[in-house]
């Protein structure tokens, strides 16, 4: 199986910053897109921005100019640089990996997700 460990959530003051990590460990022969969603209490989940194998990335406009997504392959990370972070940024963020791995001897592709980190922006 697959697990993403995510890292980096936190309080902070509006227009502070944060970087959020999120690292797949397992048995993985692939990683395909990988992405960043939020949940706000109360809301739906939402994607945040996304990053394809080959860099192209996708942002909600609400983070458009503020958010760097990021990937790092070699060690199957994907990263979420926060900046000019605002209030209505808080939520719960969580990572989704679409990741080819195997189950027995057969291998198949499948999105995986973070527990999520709690990120707070308050004065």
């Amino acid at each position: 199986q697959v697990q993403l460990v995510e890292s980096g959530g936190g309080l902070v003051q509006p227009g502070g910053s944060l970087r959020l990590s999120c690292a797949a460990s397992g048995i993985i022969f692939n990683i395909y897109v990988m992405g960043w969603y939020r949940q706000a209490p109360g809301k739906q989940r939402e994607l945040v921005a996304r990053i394809t194998t080959d860099g192209s990335a996708n942002y909600a406009d609400s983070v458009k100019g503020r958010f760097t997504i990021s990937r790092d392959n070699a060690n199957n990370t994907v990263y979420l640089q926060m900046n000019n972070l605002k209030p209505d940024d808080t939520a719960v963020y969580f990572c989704n990996q679409e990741v080819l791995t195997k189950g027995g001897s057969i291998p198949y592709r499948a999105a995986f997700w973070g527990q999520g980190t709690q990120v707070t922006v308050s004065s």
